[in-house]
């Protein structure tokens, strides 16, 4: 196994499935809104990695323009110094890319637009439209009032033009420290849409910034920025989450108040809701720093490196953001809807083998010792053009503990004394006999094999078992490192209320043992999936493994294990 073999080739993907989003698009076409083009973009925060949440944004953006011909700009959003590293940007495109998307040469960043910002904020402020505030962040949230109480106006609503212009370049070249003044929108302070109460659009932040150093000690705030960069950019729909709903309406002020080059529309739909799981970009941060999971690619994790690394594959990723469709309902989605749309994208193409994740030793007394049998089986039972495997059969074997039973219950099919089974791709074999420790646990099985049995010879079949069981031999298998992981919460709903979630961390979430593997998976190459018979879909670690010596993770299991629990 060396070279993965040949998956089968894949059938034309079916169409995506109509949204309203996709809806408006077509209307806009018909009509002629935007010359019939198509730009989206993708926006992300460089202060984090992207999680699951995010797969669905970047599936919606950049597959709406390629499938409308049109074109997906990756921007970050990149206004915030204190939080934004490099790494998170290599990181974010790396996992976009992985996802199977490019955005070519439209690749943007906020910053790239720090001066002409700039030059629109000078421009409302010499108008009348904005002004500095001198109040204290404190102060400001005191005085914007709530939702049935209207705001009050800052006492520095009334400086003049001249004076706010004045204090707006003394904050720019760096007179004032941090939260001396702010620039806001002169707007409503009496709006129903609090967002309208004269919005903050610039903060001092004297903080080198990942891109533009020192060049910069004021910055942005995001509903200027995502609106104007939009325009920028010609963006013709800035597809947003839903709570940025109540923000559209300044959204339109922004690009409607100022000269700027093109005219975009926002539209908003319903983030993702995944059970079993957290996509708080601060809970996570606690996760990784806490130590309760091994680093932001913790295959436990929802981050897009992390289900990369536990074996989830691109593909089942936009399969099962196409299933869970596109509305602007807020819902939850089970997490076994995942975790089958990765079932069903491996199922066609992992390469079957075989591990025994708890061994025990078999005997076959009547094989004489010494003596090496090439077994074969297909790399895939359903493709036959995937080819062949061998592996040995020899007098010692590895097979799984709970294939043995001492007084086996009620439908019990597989290894008893005196019961036959078949050992998979090999011959059927009689319990004779099983020796224990001192403890009484059971350390090895004893057997006869039946000769004129063995899988694929003329007469074979004519010993019926109802009984059929996987192996390896003790002399060839490689031993190898297996992590069992699971789902990282216990609950549906970590948290619910004031609870503190930690307390619904799974205990089982993460499982290490080592397992005795057919000889062949000494080859598995990083990232390399199979299916291991019986137990489920593994991918060989893109990190730990090394030539020769893979180590597995597992992605997911054959069946939702996790439905029967309620």
């Amino acid at each position: 196994m060396s070279k993965p073999p040949k998956p089968p080739s894949p059938s034309a993907p079916p169409p995506a499935p109509s949204n309203f989003i996709r809806s408006i698009i077509e209307e806009d076409q018909r009509s002629g809104r935007h010359g019939g083009q198509v730009t989206t973009r993708f926006p992300p925060e460089p202060n984090g990695y992207l999680h699951i949440g995010h797969a669905k944004s970047i599936c919606l953006n950049f597959g709406i323009a390629r499938d409308f011909g049109g074109r997906c700009h990756m921007r970050f959003d990149d206004t915030n110094p204190a939080k934004e590293e490099t790494e998170y940007v290599e990181s974010i495109m790396s996992s976009v890319r992985w996802m199977g998307f490019d955005w070519g040469e439209h690749l943007h960043f906020a910053s790239d637009y720090f001066q002409q910002l700039y030059d629109y904020a000078e421009l409302l402020v010499s108008r009348g439209d904005a002004y500095v505030d001198s109040l204290s962040a404190d102060e400001i949230r005191a005085c914007r009032g709530t939702l049935t109480e209207p705001g009050r106006d800052s006492p520095y609503r009334t400086r003049t033009p001249d004076e706010n212009l004045d204090l707006l370049r003394r904050m720019k070249a760096g007179e004032f420290p941090d939260g001396a003044h702010v620039l806001r929108l002169k707007l409503d302070m009496r709006s129903p849409n609090i967002n309208l109460r004269d919005p903050l659009i610039y903060r001092i932040r004297h903080q080198t910034h990942h891109r533009t150093g020192d060049a910069w000690c004021i910055y942005p705030l995001y509903d200027y920025t995502h609106a104007l960069s939009d325009a920028i950019e010609h963006i013709t729909h800035s597809i947003c989450t839903l709570e940025f709903e109540d923000h559209r309406p300044l959204y339109d002020w922004c690009v409607d108040n100022l000269p700027v080059p093109y005219r975009p529309y926002q539209y908003e739909f319903a983030r993702l809701n995944l059970t079993y799981a957290v996509l708080s970009k601060r809970r996570l941060i606690d996760l990784v720093e806490s130590g309760c999971v091994d680093g932001w690619d913790d295959p436990r994790l929802p981050t897009l490196v992390g289900v990369r690394r536990r074996g989830y594959t691109p593909e089942g990723m936009q399969l099962f953001c196409e299933r869970i469709g596109v509305s602007k309902a807020e819902s939850w989605i089970d997490m076994g809807v995942l975790e089958q749309a990765i079932r069903d994208d491996l199922e066609p193409k992992a390469p079957r083998a075989i591990a025994v994740l708890s061994p025990l030793r078999l005997v076959i007394d009547n094989f004489p010792e010494g003596r090496i049998e090439p077994c074969s089986a297909p790399v895939h039972p359903h493709h036959p053009e995937m080819g062949r495997r061998e592996f040995p059969l020899t007098r010692e074997l590895w097979i799984e503990r709970d294939d043995f039973e001492e007084t086996p219950p009620k439908g019990y099919f597989r290894l008893s004394p005196g019961a036959e089974v078949r050992l998979r791709y090999g011959y059927v074999v009689r319990c004779t006999g099983f020796d224990k420790d001192d403890s009484g646990a059971v350390v090895a099985v004893h057997c006869e094999y039946l000769p004129e049995t063995k899988s694929g010879t003329p007469g074979a079949d004519s010993r019926k078992v109802k009984g059929n069981i996987h192996w390896v031999s003790v002399d060839h298998a490689l031993a190898a490192e297996v992590r069992l992981y699971d789902r990282l919460f216990a609950v549906p709903h970590p948290g619910t209320g004031e609870r503190d979630y930690k307390l619904d961390l799974n205990p089982s979430s993460k499982t290490v043992i080592t397992a005795q593997c057919e000889p062949g998976l000494a080859g598995a190459a990083p990232e390399q999936r199979f299916q291991f018979e019986r137990h489920g879909y593994f991918v060989a670690d893109r990190i730990d493994s090394q030539p020769g010596a893979p180590v597995f993770n597992r992605a997911v299991t054959l069946k939702d294990s996790w439905a029967s629990r309620g």
